[in-house]
């Protein structure tokens, strides 16, 4: 038979308040509760206050969340917050640390603003100037420059932002003026970056140096490459063998790869699981991605990875170093370009390149009724690319899984096809 608190247990369970409910709920001596189902509770204070609060699990631990005060927060926004948080909750994400990382992102977008870092550096440098040429950049600078960017912040301001501003200049007749202007913005920039308030690519907006594109053979050269690695195989380390067969089936980044760790597989389940920390965007100064990064591991990856346990397994690293040089204790990230030079790919083909050269094939794969049987999206996010603009550090965690672990096995199996053509041809 239900014990009474059971029974009430069970009740709150089942009955959602109302707004009558609550506006009728008055303080008493001690701090009590009413539950509206879900997690979500609204705690009535001595003092009178009453403060939504939700209790939820995630990964079996359970975790408190606070939505605010009622009136303020009404009962039908405290629900819709409890939904958005499980649904976060569903996606592995705890509320609290995204609730965080979203305030972190707003704030240095208010703080960082155009103006306000122009005018932090423009205190840092006047004393060096003459009291002429501090008045005159400061009156240019408000004159052109704050009324069109001075209010975005900073890491979002492009090329076309500052051509709109110097373009006003010119079409006053003012040329020297504009190229006198765009100096001091330039130098704003650097000053940002050196203070890694700004996070882009270049320390000259104005003239972005051309991106340097990694070497990588085209989709019809692989079965040459793929013969040039097994007929060479005795040439090369276990580690490095391994390590470029690998980056092949998984086309992860060089650092992400010889760095990985045995605590972050499993094996098992055949999933790899990089943490955000060890990723090219979590380890940016201002908005890192706090995303980690779920490989999926073909059937052949994981054979792999089972051939290399005997002989790394009980260490940290899936590839030590023996000599260590670089203290880091995993092999150096020159090894799989070195040992594609030693192969006759000088120039053509580097480690990175492998993640040219998965994109490439994949992008050209058809549906039966020719569409594209993967999508451009799959393939970004298994490249683990963010899409520009967002700043959720948890953005579309797991998206597309399912079509990312169908790609991988699909890029895998040609692979492997490719290579039993080679061995007919060999044999023959």
């Amino acid at each position: 038979m239900a014990t009474k608190r059971e029974k009430e247990k069970a009740k709150r369970k089942t009955v959602a308040l109302t707004s009558n409910d609550i506006n009728k709920a008055k303080p008493k001596d001690k701090l009590y509760t009413l539950f509206d189902g879900g997690g979500l509770y609204l705690e009535i204070n001595p003092s009178g206050s009453k403060l939504w609060k939700m209790l939820a699990r995630l990964n079996g631990r359970q975790i408190k969340l606070s939505f605010g005060k009622y009136p303020a927060v009404s009962l039908e926004y405290a629900r819709k917050k409890r939904l958005e948080a499980q649904e976060l909750i569903a996606k592995g994400i705890n509320p609290n640390e995204a609730k965080k990382a979203a305030k972190a992102a707003e704030k240095a977008r208010t703080e960082h603003t155009f103006e306000k870092v122009a005018r932090a550096w423009y205190d840092l440098r006047k004393g060096g100037w003459q009291e002429s040429t501090a008045n005159y950049i400061i009156r240019r600078l408000e004159a052109n420059i704050f009324p069109v960017i001075g209010d975005l912040p900073i890491n979002e301001i492009r090329v076309t932002h500052i051509k709109q501003a110097l373009q006003a200049i010119e079409q006053r007749g003012a040329g020297e003026t504009a190229r006198r202007v765009k100096t001091v913005v330039a130098k704003i920039f650097r000053y940002a970056i050196s203070n890694e308030i700004a996070d882009i690519d270049n320390d000259d907006i104005f003239s972005p140096r051309q991106k340097k594109h990694h070497a990588s053979i085209k989709p019809d050269e692989l079965p040459g490459l793929l013969k040039a690695i097994d007929t060479n195989s005795i040439n090369m380390s276990f580690y490095t063998r391994t390590a470029i067969n690998l980056m092949m089936l998984l086309f992860i980044r060089t650092d992400e790869l010889i760095a990985g760790e045995w605590s972050e597989i499993d094996l098992e389940k055949g999933v790899w699981v990089i943490p955000w920390q060890r990723m090219k965007m979590g380890g940016r100064k201002i908005n890192p991605d706090m995303t980690d990064h779920r490989i999926d591991l073909p059937r052949q990856a994981v054979a792999l990875l089972k051939d290399l346990l005997p002989h790394s397994g009980d260490g940290k690293y899936l590839f030590p170093s023996h000599r260590d040089r670089s203290k880091t204790g995993h092999i150096s990230n020159m090894a799989i370009l070195r040992a594609l030079d030693r192969m006759g790919y000088k120039g053509k083909m580097t480690g990175h390149g492998f993640r040219a050269l998965a994109t490439s094939w994949l992008d050209e794969q058809k549906t039966p009724n020719g569409g594209k049987r993967f999508s451009r999206e799959a393939i970004e996010r298994q490249l683990a690319h963010k899409e520009k603009g967002t700043t959720d550090p948890a953005y579309h965690r797991g998206e597309f899984q399912k079509e990312r672990k169908e790609m991988l096995q699909v890029w895998a199996d040609h692979i492997d096809a490719i290579r039993r053509q080679n061995l007919i041809k060999l044999v023959a």
